[in-house]
């Protein structure tokens, strides 16, 4: 039971997004030359990590997720409670075959509840992501037109630790090695944001998302 324990509690792990809200600016300096150059780079994976609609959804996922958590634990213990019961009766006695048959049904049901809850939360959690996304880019799209930018490139403005290979390795690869205040990560935040204090009677969205016009 322990194996089926450790595979309940991992679904818990299934999301380890954390994020710090960002303020939003009126003025974003690190990307005023985006304009005059036709050209902008733009952090995602930050965007991800301070969405906060995005990342309201995930935690009220996690939290459906402990829950569920919870109720695998007490069916874990209910097929302890059997496996303990069949084995104080002596192995090929009638209680004990009986017991044995209901144990493996148990733990079979088991097995395959926790795979439909792992490929549930799992196609969830893409979902989220992906409807994220698409406000993620229909913001830059939308803030490219207003601002006659030919093209966003992605890129990662995460500072790299020098002792980590890993980061090092990301560092030496990543696309964008130079930028000249073109980065509009604040701008894009600040759209994708900028609903979300809004009454609901009052939002515009763009077809396919929540950015506002």
């Amino acid at each position: 039971m322990k194996t089926l324990l450790q595979v309940a509690a991992a679904t818990v792990a299934l999301l380890g997004v954390i994020g710090i809200s960002a303020p939003a600016h009126a003025q974003n300096a690190a990307g005023i030359n985006a304009a005059k150059h036709g050209i902008a780079v733009v952090d995602i994976s930050y965007i991800f990590k301070n969405h906060k609609r995005h990342q309201a959804a995930i935690e009220a996922m996690k939290k459906e997720m402990t829950s569920t958590e919870a109720g695998l634990k007490a069916d874990s213990e209910k097929i302890r409670q059997m496996e303990e019961q069949r084995n104080a009766y002596n192995p090929g006695s009638p209680e004990y075959k009986q017991l044995d048959e209901e144990l493996a049904r148990n733990i079979a049901e088991f097995k395959l509840k926790m795979d439909r809850l792992r490929k549930d939360f799992m196609e969830r959690e893409a979902k989220i992501y992906y409807q994220a996304y698409l406000e993620v880019t229909d913001a830059i799209k939308l803030y490219a037109e207003r601002h006659d930018i030919g093209l966003v490139v992605r890129f990662n403005g995460d500072k790299p630790n020098g002792n980590r290979r890993e980061d090092v390795l990301k560092e030496i690869n990543k696309t964008v090695v130079y930028q000249n205040r073109i980065d509009i990560t604040p701008d894009i935040l600040a759209l994708v944001n900028r609903d979300a204090a809004m009454p609901q009677a009052g939002r515009q969205a763009m077809p396919g998302s929540s950015i506002p016009r």
